[in-house]
């Protein structure tokens, strides 16, 4: 193969790296907008009204809102809680929920999307309520 032949294809595949990643900065950019106005119209005030659900049924549960998040901690478990984040390292920037649980010593971990191939943008109530019922499911159990 002659080096100009090679050279070409090198700087075709630099030019289309360049392109993607141009891309994908964007598409980020873009979700974290739509990721910050999820939290602050969906889930954070679905989120607070289930937590004061979990309290009336006698479970303990705190809202916490760290900038770019939001955590909903139990009460008797430091490193019992479900939040949820921008997942950014796919090609398409989703929504997803990371479950946190110990048992004795062991500290289970479990992340999944809200809603499979769905963006932040659209996200409702009802995705985040099904959710976090789902996900609250170990701690209903005790």
């Amino acid at each position: 193969v002659e080096i100009s032949v090679v050279r070409r294809r090198v700087q075709s595949a630099i030019a289309a790296a360049r392109v993607r990643a141009r891309r994908r900065r964007s598409g980020t950019a873009e979700a974290q907008t739509a990721f910050e106005s999820f939290l602050q119209d969906v889930a954070i005030p679905l989120t607070k009204q289930v937590a004061v659900a979990l309290k009336a049924e006698g479970l303990g549960f705190t809202v916490f809102t760290p900038a770019s998040g939001l955590r909903l901690a139990a009460d008797n478990g430091r490193d019992d809680y479900i939040e949820f984040a921008l997942e950014t390292a796919s090609e398409r920037p989703h929504v997803i929920g990371r479950i946190n649980r110990t048992r004795g010593s062991r500290t289970l971990t479990d992340e999944r999307p809200i809603k499979a191939d769905t963006p932040a943008s659209a996200l409702t109530e009802d995705d985040v309520l099904t959710f976090l019922v789902d996900a609250l499911q170990p701690w209903l159990e005790r």
